[in-house]
């Protein structure tokens, strides 16, 4: 496989290029995000996870608005609450995230959730491609969608094109995110996305520390004088996937980054992956297509 490193971006259908290792802020306290932030830029990140939801976006703002760090160099992703899945909802919420931050744009803004009904979620779609239109934001995406979502939003895409005149005028699809590790593999999503050209970020990529101690994730560890983080975050980025690990640990940061100097074989990355699945946050992927 070709070389990895802290600088390695994927290339997004959007035609912009999103930093492969992340950095997450979700329950990060806003008092503490902003110096976080800029750790994390210090050791190399260039790409930082937050949402509304959070109630971090404006500290996350201040860390990139006053890092030396070139604005073209860092990569900003925020989310649509559940609250605001609605036309109106996700068009408000994308100025009141431009000002919560101070940004001139957002790189990234997905659709936190799949909920709030048909129409609502082909209206949120609908205010992020009038948002990318007129600059506001670079790419958009969805985050817990399920398979059958997924299927939706691509004829809300057809549906908007007819009624916005023409090709691309649905928008494109760049990025989803989901809860994935070798306990949640989500194939099925995962597979969808391939075909798709979507890339897949995976939160909780370190499974909220709940599965430490693994035989296999364990041995690994042992075999290449990892933490067992490391190489979760390893077989994550192997995968091709976007990790966003979160801590508010200024040694993790560092650590979490630190997982360039080795490299998993395919038959230990096959070895990590098991058929459970086991997510360890909220499930929206499940929801049915009324909620």
């Amino acid at each position: 496989m070709a070389s990895l490193s802290i600088s390695t971006t994927l290339k997004l259908a959007s035609g912009y290029d999103i930093p492969q290792l992340g950095f997450g802020v979700y329950q990060t306290p806003a008092k503490d995000a902003a110096g976080l932030v800029t750790e994390a830029f210090e050791t190399g990140y260039r790409h930082v996870d937050s949402a509304a939801a959070y109630r971090n976006e404006r500290p996350c703002g201040e860390a990139i608005r006053s890092s030396p760090i070139p604005r073209s160099q860092l990569f900003f992703t925020t989310k649509i609450p559940v609250k605001a899945v609605s036309y109106e909802g996700a068009k408000a919420q994308i100025d009141k995230s431009l000002a919560e931050t101070g940004l001139d744009y957002l790189d990234l803004v997905l659709i936190h959730a799949p909920y709030g009904g048909s129409e609502n979620r082909k209206g949120a779609w609908k205010a992020l491609v009038e948002a990318v239109e007129e600059g506001k934001v670079r790419s958009i995406g969805i985050s817990n969608y399920g398979v059958h979502h997924l299927r939706e939003l691509e004829q809300h895409i057809a549906e908007l094109e007819r009624e916005r005149g023409g090709k691309g005028k649905g928008g494109v699809i760049s990025v989803g995110q989901w809860e994935i590790h070798p306990w949640c593999l989500r194939e099925d999503i995962v597979a969808w996305c391939k075909e798709k050209r979507v890339v897949v970020e995976a939160y909780s990529p370190l499974v909220r520390g709940k599965r430490w101690g693994e035989p296999v994730t364990k041995k690994l560890a042992e075999k290449y004088g990892k933490t067992e983080a490391q190489v979760l975050i390893r077989w994550s980025l192997q995968k091709g996937y976007v990790p966003l690990p979160k801590t508010v640990h200024s040694e993790r940061i560092k650590e979490n980054a630190d997982v360039y100097d080795f490299e998993l074989t395919p038959e230990e990355m096959k070895e990590l992956e098991t058929d459970e699945y086991s997510p360890v946050c909220w499930d929206p992927t499940r929801s049915k297509l009324d909620k």
